[in-house]
């Protein structure tokens, strides 16, 4: 696996550092980041660093992550969201079934995190902390919804919101794999992964062909309009 994962500062049409909002500063020093946690933790030291690298005062940095370490894992999340809509755009997804696009966009963002293991390593351990626990599972959702949505998932239904919560189990478990997996080419995550995949699969079929069917379940507002007006 290889990283593609540009910094934005070395865009042709990037902007000055100086010239940038607190928002703009935030998602250019987020893929710098994780080059510095991995060594000083996500803190104050890694966020100079990166500052330092992208040419800014340690100091306007850290305004543009009032919230901290929990701030600046967001903001690599959201770097590796938008790294993952590159590596498999939603184009090039099109022609595979759903299981593969799924499979390839989670692949995707550990590419995205391979170099990173000891810096994602440690942002685990800050979102596994109780306090942050509704940060977590937001960060989960965001994930999830960013794959199915390039997986082409137009659904409005009860299946929008448990097709992410099954998709965001299947991500953290797998990223708990993936940190650890110490085999050629990551083959351990990337077959944890495809098991985990071919049970939601499954379980999916099994659950469509349990689906009951509307026409013969009993409808209160169906048996009142019958006797409002009867079968001639």
């Amino acid at each position: 696996m290889t990283d593609s994962t540009l910094n934005p500062a070395d865009a042709p049409d990037a902007l000055s550092p100086d010239a940038m909002t607190l928002d703009e500063l935030r998602v250019a020093l987020a893929p710098i980041l994780p080059f510095h946690a991995a060594f000083d933790g996500w803190g104050a030291e890694a966020l100079a660093q990166a500052a330092q690298e992208l040419g800014v005062p340690a100091d306007r940095a850290a305004l543009a992550f009032p919230d901290g370490a929990i701030g600046m894992i967001d903001a690599w999340f959201a770097a590796i969201d938008a790294d993952m809509a590159v590596r498999a755009p939603a184009p090039m997804l099109a022609a595979r079934k759903i299981r593969d696009r799924i499979t390839r966009l989670v692949s995707a963002r550990l590419d995205a995190m391979e170099m990173h293991r000891e810096a994602l390593r440690r942002a685990l351990a800050i979102l596994a902390m109780p306090q942050n626990a509704l940060r977590a599972a937001r960060l989960g959702w965001r994930a999830a919804d960013a794959m199915w949505r390039l997986a082409g998932d137009t659904a409005v239904d009860l299946s929008h919101y448990t097709k992410r919560l099954t998709l965001a189990g299947v991500y953290a478990t797998t990223i708990l794999v993936f940190v650890d997996d110490a085999s050629e080419d990551f083959g351990d995550t990337r077959a944890f992964l495809d098991r985990r995949i071919a049970g939601v699969m499954r379980f999916e079929r099994v659950k469509a062909q349990l689906k009951p069917d509307t026409d013969r379940m009993f409808s209160p507002v169906r048996f009142l309009g019958r006797l409002r007006y009867p079968a001639s």
